[in-house]
């Protein structure tokens, strides 16, 4: 009696013969063996032998036309991440290329993380490198995930919603990229059930609802459709459907409306022998049928950069009812519905794959741009790049330029080339003058305005552009041109990170943790990590993430060292710390510094006794204490209290200055460079323009007295381009 395994297999060979009739079987034969034995007694979630996910993810593979090496390879995808075999006992056996591929897909299981986004964003670095040398890797993983969806009802909730989220965001469109329409559709409708059941299943009774109405539609709109091209001598294959759940999940759920509601429910797809017949079938529907305004697309004229190619129109049948009609080549719709499968550079010998090379050169491109980010910018960039809808615009001289929907003329400039982005000073679409933040449509012509004297990219593009690519030169230019100043901004991130954390500074500063700190970053100074934060390679956030864990572990390591340190510890914490100030008549007072005027030792000082909140710290030469003197109020006369400095010993406050400028380059850095070779720390560092000329910088500093502040002042005074400094008021 065969068993069910068996089965399994000889579906898979029947289903080799029927699209790959002259295949090796005994090589598949061989690689199911092996990966029968590796998995040896492991079971699946729904009580199956492990096996069996192999042999469904490889007639996945065979199903879109791959290779005997393709099919090695998804049999064995399995055995390096789950079982004792090896990438050596793999390439011995099935050779370089299976075991490559097999390497490409497995996981990165033996590393340890600090995040689940710090794992995922490795696993799917690894899988793109890997998916840049051979593009299979990405079709036997997108097997694999199919699938696992196929059977994603066996895994607990959590589980599900985890994988159907992580397919809708990656490897759905993933593999719209590489433009699987079939196995796109599959998998969102997959995911979809897991994400919004009770949505899926309304949709779902709807459609049975009206089941015997809409097959009606269909065959009446293709029965004329057939009988028109039959007239005017065209051979064409002409089929109807309703569109597949998701995308009418989307029209629901994204425009609010009712099933009754979503008119364009069905589609017509009409397949001819060549180009021209697209555009005389074209021109035959349009006779038919009134377009609708606005929803003629030709992919065939300017293919999407998966490849794909298809003429689309939206028209209105006298029923009243929209549709949407697909036109292609029997050629086109193979590249629309297996996407690069359907070019497979492997499938007739190696001698087209410098031809092919450029059909996924983006993955390269891709990987370029994100070699410096981290793991939550990484994902957030892997999505725009590679899944984001597209926006197409030309260039003067004609050439099209496909760039992430929402992109601006800096994106578009930076496309062309690095130079071109940090030369520019202007742009034009369509003829006239925009600003860098204008959104590009469609068809827009864009021309870049340069200039050799340009000062560069600004830090503010960053907050407005959209395509990573622009984002990774942008802060190449930063790293390489604006050290100094990245240093300064980096540290002030950082700081300003630690404050936000609850991190004291100087706990994060202490040696042994930095030094950890660093060797954890790769980074081999402090000033090679500010300056990485100030261009953007790292973001603070995961910096001080570091520094809360590498402190957390030395706290255990005291605590398992000295189990009274604990004690010692939580006592401390309970003493009351030094306000640094007496207040005349008045013990054990809550005292806090008015912000209006931040004092510091050395300053004058005088108090007022709020309602509630002990008392504020005013300097006697602030304005409102001035103010409110002058006005001579009886009722506020007996609320002013005597306050002098205590002995304020190694302790930092905090106060504010403005400083007035021409603004010039580097004139930021010589005026941050002033604090940093006194050792002053800047909490804040915020510049704008002023409508009297020239550029204000507010700054929050943090220092002792009045003495030290006083010395910075005078020599920022010094600096070429200020014109004024003086304490905050108000």
């Amino acid at each position: 009696m065969v068993d069910a395994v068996e089965e399994k297999y000889r579906h898979l060979e029947a289903t080799i013969k029927e699209h790959m009739p002259s295949t090796d079987l005994e090589r598949i034969r061989a690689a199911f063996e092996f990966a029968r034995k590796a998995h040896g007694t492991q079971l699946r979630k729904d009580g199956n032998e492990f096996v069996t996910h192999p042999l469904a993810a490889a007639e996945i593979i065979v199903e879109i036309g791959m290779d005997v090496d393709s099919v090695c390879a998804a049999l064995l995808h399995d055995c390096i991440e789950d079982t004792e075999a090896t990438i050596d006992d793999i390439e011995k056996q099935f050779g370089k290329d299976v075991a490559a591929i097999v390497d490409g897909v497995t996981k990165l299981t033996r590393v340890t993380y600090t995040s689940a986004e710090d794992e995922q964003m490795d696993n799917l670095r690894k899988l793109l490198f890997a998916m840049a040398q051979d593009i299979r890797v990405i079709l036997i993983k997108l097997a694999d995930r199919l699938h696992n969806l196929r059977t994603l009802e066996y895994v607990n909730p959590v589980q599900q919603r985890e994988k159907a989220l992580e397919t809708m965001e990656i490897y759905a469109p993933i593999a719209h990229r590489l433009g699987m329409q079939k196995m796109k559709w599959e998998l969102e409708d997959l995911s979809i059930h897991f994400l919004d059941p009770v949505a899926c299943d309304d949709i779902t009774e709807g459609l049975k609802l009206r089941h015997g109405e809409d097959e009606a539609f269909l065959e009446t709109v293709k029965t004329k459709l057939t009988e028109r091209l039959n007239e005017n001598g065209i051979s064409a294959q002409v089929t109807g459907r309703v569109k597949h759940l998701y995308s009418i999940y989307r029209k629901m759920y994204g425009q609010n409306k009712t099933l009754a509601e979503v008119m364009d429910l069905h589609a017509f797809r009409i397949i001819v022998d060549d180009i021209a017949d697209c555009y005389n079938v074209l021109g035959l529907i349009h006779e038919l049928y009134r377009p609708i305004p606005g929803f003629f697309k030709d992919y065939i004229g300017t293919p999407k950069p998966n490849r794909y190619q298809s003429l689309h129109t939206n028209v209105i049948g006298s029923e009243g009812i929209p549709f949407e009609v697909q036109i292609r080549t029997w050629e086109m719709h193979q590249t629309a519905e297996y996407g690069i499968a359907a070019h497979w550079k492997y499938k007739e010998g190696k001698g087209e794959k410098e031809a092919d090379e450029e059909k996924f050169a983006w993955v390269r491109k891709l990987l370029e741009s994100q070699q410096d980010s981290d793991a939550q910018e990484f994902m957030q960039s892997l999505k725009v790049d590679m899944f984001s809808d597209e926006v197409f615009v030309f260039t003067p001289r004609g050439d099209v330029v496909n760039l992430p929907a929402g992109s601006t003329p800096i994106d578009f400039a930076y496309s062309i080339h690095s130079e071109v982005g940090n030369r520019m000073t202007g742009a034009m679409v369509n003829g006239r003058m925009v600003p860098y933040s204008h959104t590009l449509d469609n068809g827009d012509i864009v021309k870049v305005l340069t200039s050799k004297a340009a000062k560069g990219p600004s830090r503010d593009w960053l907050e407005i552009i959209k395509s990573p690519e622009a984002r990774s030169k942008i802060r190449q230019w930063f790293k390489k041109e604006k050290r100094e100043e990245n240093v300064i901004h980096g540290k002030l991130s950082f700081e300003s990170e630690l404050r936000h954390a609850n991190v004291p500074i100087a706990d994060a500063m202490q040696e042994d943790i930095l030094k950890k700190v660093l060797a954890r970053t790769s980074f081999g100074s402090t000033d090679e990590m500010y300056a990485a934060i100030g261009y953007g390679g790292i973001s603070a956030q995961k910096v001080v993430n570091r520094v809360r864990e590498e402190l957390r572990a030395a706290e255990k390591n005291k605590q398992a060292e000295d189990p009274a340190q604990e004690v010692v510890t939580r006592a401390a914490t309970r003493k009351k710390a030094p306000q640094g100030v007496i207040v005349e008549g008045l013990d054990n007072c809550l005292v806090k510094f008015a912000r209006c005027c931040s004092p510091i030792p050395g300053d004058s000082l005088v108090g007022f006794i709020t309602r509630g909140f002990g008392v504020s710290v005013h300097r006697k030469d602030c304005p409102n204490y001035i103010k409110a003197v002058s006005q001579d109020e009886d009722s506020e006369k007996g609320r002013w209290v005597s306050v002098s400095w205590a002995d304020t010993g190694t302790s930092l406050y905090a106060t504010t200055i403005d400083v007035h400028v021409h603004d010039r380059t580097g004139l930021v850095v010589d005026v941050a460079s002033v604090f940093n070779t006194m050792s002053i720390r800047m909490t804040s560092f915020n510049a704008r323009p002023i409508s009297t000329g020239g550029t204000l910088i507010t700054i929050a500093v943090e220092l002792k007295n009045r003495d030290e502040l006083v010395t910075a002042m005078a020599k920022i005074m010094n600096v070429q381009g200020v014109t004024d400094v003086r304490r905050t008021e108000g």
